[in-house]
């Protein structure tokens, strides 16, 4: 399964690169918001950082609006994909754009029949949101799991299932039991997948264990 950062801060995806385990990036208006600089400026520098896709967002509402604005956006990487909503218009957009070679991710996917929708349009990506389903006192991993029965009964390959909305590291894993192909995540969960506390006991007691090792080379 890969790895994509949900984010729109750019030192935080300096980090995920360092640690080698970033395969892309999703964005949308309120994570570029909160970095409180142009949207062009962070975007630019994303795609700069990131080989991997970069999910980029259209705010139109009608096909028109989102196929011009996701052709524009298309233009600033060959690594863009660009964010339609599940809408039928978004849907209109998202057959035009991935008809001229434009990779589309189909966002605020909350439903097995939206994601069967997108997949029909055409859509590279699909994006269900668990952790807001969850806080509807919905399952979100439910959702999960009927997609990828659906698209694994019908052989549906060409549309993956990014994971979004993640609010905890088990659900990265829930996903990855599920066989998604991508789990996109807040840094802080991230992070967070990296630690256990039998680890950092274990590397205490080693380094306390090693003090007492005669002739030690290092």
């Amino acid at each position: 399964m890969q790895f994509f950062l949900d984010t729109g801060n750019v030192e935080e995806i300096k980090q995920a690169l360092e640690w080698g385990i970033l395969d892309g990036v999703t964005t949308n208006p309120t994570l570029i918001a909160k970095t409180g600089r142009p949207f062009m400026e962070v975007a630019k520098e994303i795609l700069q950082l990131v080989d991997g896709p970069v999910s980029l967002e259209t705010v139109s509402k009608d096909a028109e609006g989102m196929v011009k604005e996701g052709k524009f956006l298309a233009e600033l990487g060959d690594n863009v994909v660009v964010k339609i909503p599940m809408t039928p218009e978004g849907m209109k957009a998202v057959q035009i754009l991935e008809s001229e070679g434009i990779p589309t991710n189909v966002t605020l996917v909350f439903s097995p029949a939206q994601a069967l929708i997108a997949a029909k349009a055409g859509a590279s990506f699909v994006s269900p949101f668990i952790g807001r389903l969850d806080d509807a006192s919905s399952d979100g991993m439910k959702i999960i799991r009927e997609i990828k029965q659906i698209f694994d009964n019908y052989d549906i390959t060409d549309t993956q299932i990014i994971v979004a909305s993640v609010r905890h590291p088990m659900h990265v894993v829930e996903a990855a039991l599920i066989g998604a192909d991508i789990c996109t995540m807040p840094f802080e969960v991230m992070k967070k997948l990296f630690y256990h506390p039998l680890t950092d006991k274990g590397i205490e007691l080693f380094i306390k264990d090693w003090e007492k090792v005669p002739g030690r080379p290092f």
